[in-house]
């Protein structure tokens, strides 16, 4: 019998390992890294704890070498997409009836797998198949996941322990029950932990998922999926669909028990998704929920109170960082013309140094964008630049070798200033100086994405203003630090307008949006007569 009231204390964030030279982790690391390179993994599909191989084939190849077939996966048909929805349907009884403790310490063994026997391998299979070099991955595949299961089980235990007044005739308590329905999971190349993120967090509250993950992440995503199981997760709970979007969804968003969506994607992909449910909304036994982070044209304000090597510094960690293929990654810049100089140039000197080639030489800060659709993407954008009297090429610029790119824009609202490119390019707008509070509104208003962005300057005046007009220009702001590198429990991830519906992953919001509360109230003795006492005569 368990009738112990469990609480998981909140938790310490997973250390960041250096890998420095000759470390334990390094050495484990690049022997990982060479096993792995040397291996093509057969993907299936996973329905109902089962594998399920189709024989219809696609291959993941490695970014920074493309050349190179690191897995063959099976891709999904409207009858496997099927056959996971059912699995996850029955699943649900049993898994909803788990006590909520019981779910969460398979997903704290889940963490401390991760911290310990598999930490070289999800890291390992994250830098080959997502093109991270070894600290990018240890702080998604690696840290972030640990610390989303951690603190997860620390959210989930204060949300269950929130409960409504009593009185002395009654008890009243509040069921905190997962949704009717599945949890229809889309997840993104960019984060391993995003990935498993969107998967967990549902399940932890008691729901049961199918998982479309991205190809490009099928390698660290399957890797994910057998420590799961490894760890205990009941078949049925999380539906592994590699496969096309398009067939998953279609099946899917037209399945009656359809009831949730999580999403971390694209914001035209995200809208059609929202549209095609409400189309179909009659179909439903439920009101579905729709939690998504989308796209972001993330910025960075810079007052003349700033450090320029500050600021600096910013520019490069902040849009250079993998590529600039994170959500948060910095995209444009607002330097006032007084200290352009002086950041241009210690910019230029910090980019002189960067190397880029392959993940498994760890002198690289740099490697490849995901896929050549990317490249053809962000190569558009710098050939446009190139040939428009709107701006110009700072940095960069050779898509081929570069290292990243940095366009000056002449107008505010050149294109690469307000559209969202996810590549190593950053475009600035250089201003007057004393035109600091109408930059700030144009950095309000010429974008329509508000996900992340960062203000530089050391006057309090300065920092108000820009906190008071770019109050909903972010879901995430940072104040003299670059805009990226959410920390799970310190800085919930989110944003709104078209970037998304700022539930906060790494929060208690994004827990509540996978329950749905009954309030049940005990009466001891019920009223025998209908009267009450207003009714007598006087």
């Amino acid at each position: 019998m368990n009738n112990a009231l469990i609480t998981f204390a909140k938790p310490d964030n997973e250390p960041v390992k250096s890998y420095k030279p000759g470390s334990p982790e390094r050495i484990e690391l690049q022997k990982e890294l060479e096993r792995q390179s040397n291996e093509i993994v057969e993907i299936p599909a996973i329905i109902n704890g089962q594998e399920v191989r189709t024989g219809d084939m696609g291959e993941v190849v490695m970014p920074h070498d493309h050349k190179h077939v690191i897995a063959r996966y099976h891709k999904v048909g409207e009858k496997e997409v099927r056959m996971a929805i059912d699995a996850a349907q029955a699943a649900k009884h049993d898994w909803e009836n788990t006590p909520w403790d019981e779910r969460a310490a398979i997903m704290a063994r889940i963490a401390e797998m991760l911290a310990t026997k598999y930490r070289a391998r999800i890291n390992a299979a994250t830098m080959l198949g997502q093109s991270k070099n070894c600290f990018q991955a240890e702080i998604d595949s690696a840290c972030e996941t640990i610390d989303f299961f951690r603190y997860n089980n620390h959210y989930a235990s204060k949300l269950y322990a929130e409960q409504p007044a009593s009185a002395n005739d009654q008890l009243n308590r509040t069921e905190y029950r997962p949704l009717e329905g599945f949890v229809f999971a889309i997840t993104p190349f960019n984060f391993t932990s995003i990935a498993s993120n969107l998967n967990m967090t549902p399940a932890l509250m008691g729901n049961t998922t199918i998982w479309k993950p991205s190809t490009t992440a099928l390698l660290s995503n399957y890797t994910d999926m057998r420590i799961f199981m490894e760890a205990g997760l009941p078949a049925g709970v999380v539906n592994f669909l590699p496969g096309k979007g398009s067939v998953i969804s279609g099946v899917a968003l037209k399945d009656k028990n359809f009831n949730a969506i999580h999403f971390t994607g694209s914001t035209a992909t995200f809208k059609s998704l929202w549209k095609t449910t409400g189309q179909n909304l009659d179909m439903y036994k439920a009101y579905p929920r729709l939690v998504g982070e989308t796209g972001g044209k993330d910025f960075i304000f810079v007052h003349n109170s700033a450090d320029p090597q500050e600021v600096a510094v910013a520019i490069v960690r902040g849009a250079f960082e993998y590529q600039g293929q994170k959500c948060s990654a910095a995209s444009r810049a607002y330097i006032p013309a007084s200290m352009w100089n002086d950041v241009k140039n210690r910019v230029g000197d910090m980019m002189s140094t960067i190397k880029m080639g392959d993940v498994k030489d760890f002198t690289n800060y740099v490697n490849a964008v995901i896929d050549e659709a990317s490249f053809d993407n962000c190569k558009g954008y710098i050939d446009r630049a190139k040939a428009s009297k709107d701006a110009e090429i700072v940095f960069g610029g050779n898509c081929d070798k570069s290292v990243g790119t940095v366009i000056l824009a002449k107008v505010p609202n050149y294109e690469s200033m307000v559209e969202e490119i996810f590549g190593p390019i950053i475009t600035i707008y250089v201003y007057d100086d004393n035109k600091f509070e109408e930059m700030l509104d144009v950095c309000d208003q010429s974008s329509p994405y508000a996900l992340t962005g960062a203000f530089f300057g050391n006057c309090l005046k300065a920092q108000k203003i820009a906190n008071d007009k770019l109050r909903h220009a972010a879901g995430n702001y940072y104040v003299n630090d670059k805009p990226t590198g959410a920390v799970v429990g310190m800085q919930p991830f989110g944003g709104a307008r078209a970037s998304g519906t700022n539930d906060k992953a790494g929060g208690l919001w994004n827990l509540i949006r996978w329950t749905s509360p009954r309030a049940i109230k005990n009466t001891f003795v019920p009223a025998a007569a209908y009267g009450y006492p207003f009714l007598a005569k006087d």
